[in-house]
């Protein structure tokens, strides 16, 4: 398998992109609050936003590659690689950075943990749409 960094950043920035969106926009049409997981971020490191969005972002990017590096031990379609990847994410920020952030385990609610998991899935979806059938390695031709 060789690693397509160029196209694991782009991917890791789509669905960190759809991520917020889902986040900010949709998670209030679900009944949720508006959740910034940047602006979380700012709060944890002094409160610049700008700090928060690139963090958020290199969040997204590195998670990106470990999936990139991940993909092909992974089932089924692109999108749903992704998705099955996501959720590794999505628990590790539910049990260890959510508390770190002085926040309940699994964001206090079921319904929070829902919509967290639910924009977790969205971003996977993307990074594996965007990253696509990764490349396995060049077998020698036999002569």
């Amino acid at each position: 398998m060789s690693l397509n960094f160029s196209k694991a950043v782009s991917a890791g920035i789509a669905g960190t992109i759809v991520m917020t969106i889902i986040a900010g926009f949709v998670a209030p049409m679900m009944g949720m609050p508006p959740m910034n997981p940047a602006d979380m971020l700012a709060g944890q490191m002094g409160g610049s936003m700008l700090l928060g969005y690139v963090a958020h972002f290199m969040i997204g990017i590195v998670l990106a590659l470990g999936y990139a590096l991940l993909a092909p031990s992974l089932p089924g379609a692109t999108w749903m690689r992704g998705a099955l990847y996501a959720v590794a994410p999505w628990l590790l920020a539910q049990v260890a950075i959510m508390p770190m952030m002085g926040m309940p385990l699994f964001s206090g609610s079921m319904v929070m943990a829902g919509g967290s998991l639910f924009g977790h899935l969205m971003y996977g979806a993307v990074v594996g749409a965007v990253y696509g059938v990764p490349m396995a390695r060049a077998r020698p031709a036999h002569a």
